[in-house]
């Protein structure tokens, strides 16, 4: 689904309303304003009209042919008439007027032909008509100067009108940044509730319910978190005494002795059933959120480390290859714990499933992914994409709790890790490889602030 802002939302249906608003009274403004700019000439052109029929009389009485008004700067946006005898004929124009009439019918009125709008004047006594034409260019010009001017402020302020309903909005939307901030920043295992923000009352029953469901989820998690405590210690306890027991019977019993086999079967199966124990209580760890923290530390020292514990019980021809490529540190942000049971886990699987004692080899790349890879028969496909679930297991002979991966994979995704398994190796047709690409520094910070 396509993300979107809600103020960005409200900034493009408000502007659109505006828009719209300003475009439909830019319409009738520019009709209306076409009208009386038209009405207005029309008016000028007819009292023209009429006070030229005045005052031509006494001159026409001395003419005997056509005669020419020259008016001094007259162009062709200025005014131009005609004064027609009884007949129709052209007895007196000025010079930017057509020789012959503007119109044959000399009806009183207005009339529109290709480049004037004439206006024509009723007859006198003594016969005579004046007609007088407006150039279509001057008329024209003057309403499109005259809508221009009335549009011209509607279009300079839309700007205006846009940036200010933009910083309206953005103000008024300003609590729900603050607490969209706070809630993000609960998604890294603060479970703080959200102080009061001055909000309005819209938005402060949202704060409550989140407040009341952080802290319904601490309380949860403390709960889940001491139960494994407890657990762990309940547990241990009375399987390590049962060890220490099976130990001293096994002392006790003489050489050669037929119980000692039935002895060796108990301690396998208690050490197993340890394992298992403490598998079981990772996972619970895992899945109550222990990877959430955000703290700062070195991956490197960790993995070396768990290398280090792991290779004092591992023979001398099939260590753990480390190879660090010239890293001295590499710092990520999460649960330092957390990344230890991951790592742990990961390396315990490589060392249980390897083939014939083969190294185990971990390798940290430059862009903060670790890869440990081990020799084994590749696993088939469908295994492959389900071996991440609880007790499932690849196949092997090879006794195990089945959660390893699991308890891994559960982890990497708290700590926003990228978890990768290949079977066989990329490039080669045996082996098993485990990628665990950390997220950048940087982004890793500014999730945690």
């Amino acid at each position: 689904m396509k993300s979107w802002k809600l103020s960005t939302r409200i900034v493009s249906s408000v502007m659109t309303v505006v828009i719209l608003g300003i475009v439909f009274l830019s319409i009738a403004d520019a009709g209306f304003t076409r009208y009386e700019i038209t009405e207005r000439l029309d008016n000028s052109l007819q009292e023209v009209s009429e006070r030229l029929q005045t005052m031509v009389a006494g001159r026409l009485r001395s003419l005997r042919s056509t005669s020419i008004a020259w008016l001094p700067e007259a162009g062709p946006r200025t005014l131009a008439y005609q004064v027609l005898n009884d007949a129709g004929e052209v007895v007196l124009r000025s010079q930017n007027a057509p020789t012959t009439p503007f119109v044959i019918d000399r009806k009183t009125g207005f009339i529109n032909i290709p480049q004037f709008r004439v206006y024509v004047a009723a007859a006198g006594p003594q016969k005579y008509q004046v007609l007088v034409g407006e150039p279509m260019i001057h008329r024209g010009g003057a309403i499109r100067r005259a809508v221009l001017i009335s549009l011209t402020p509607m279009l300079i302020f839309l700007p205006v009108i846009w940036w200010l309903v933009r910083l309206i909005v953005y103000r008024a939307l300003r609590p729900l940044d603050q607490l969209h901030d706070e809630m993000r920043s609960r998604g890294s295992g603060n479970l703080l509730p959200i102080s009061p923000l001055g909000l309005p009352d819209e938005l402060v029953t949202i704060q409550k319910a989140v407040n009341t469901l952080l802290g319904r989820l601490e309380t949860a998690l403390s709960t889940e978190r001491a139960f494994a405590a407890s657990a762990a210690h309940e547990l241990r306890n009375p399987l390590g005494a049962l060890m220490a027991q099976v130990q001293m019977l096994r002392c006790m019993l003489p050489e050669g002795s037929s119980l000692n086999e039935r002895v060796e079967l108990i301690a396998n199966r208690t050490r197993g059933l340890a394992r298992t124990v403490e598998k079981l209580l990772q996972l619970s760890r895992a899945s109550s959120g222990i990877a959430f923290r955000r703290d700062r530390f070195d991956l490197l020292a960790v993995m070396q480390v768990l290398v280090d514990d792991l290779s004092c019980n591992l023979p001398v021809d099939s260590p753990i290859i480390f190879k660090k490529n010239g890293f001295s540190g590499v710092f990520i942000y999460g649960d330092m714990d957390a990344t230890g049971i991951l790592l742990r886990n990961i390396l315990e699987n490589a060392l249980l499933h390897r083939s014939n004692a083969t190294p185990v080899i971990v390798s940290i790349l430059p862009d903060r992914t670790i890869t440990i890879t081990n020799d084994c028969i590749a696993l088939p496909h469908e295994i492959l994409t389900k071996i991440t679930s609880p007790f499932v297991r690849g196949g092997t002979t090879v006794h195990g709790s089945g959660l390893g991966l699991s308890i891994a994979n559960n982890i990497a995704k708290q700590m926003d890790a990228k978890f990768s398994l290949y079977s066989p190796i990329p490039c080669t047709t045996r082996g098993f490889c485990v990628t665990l690409q950390f997220p950048d520094l940087k982004t890793q910070k500014k999730d945690r602030d």
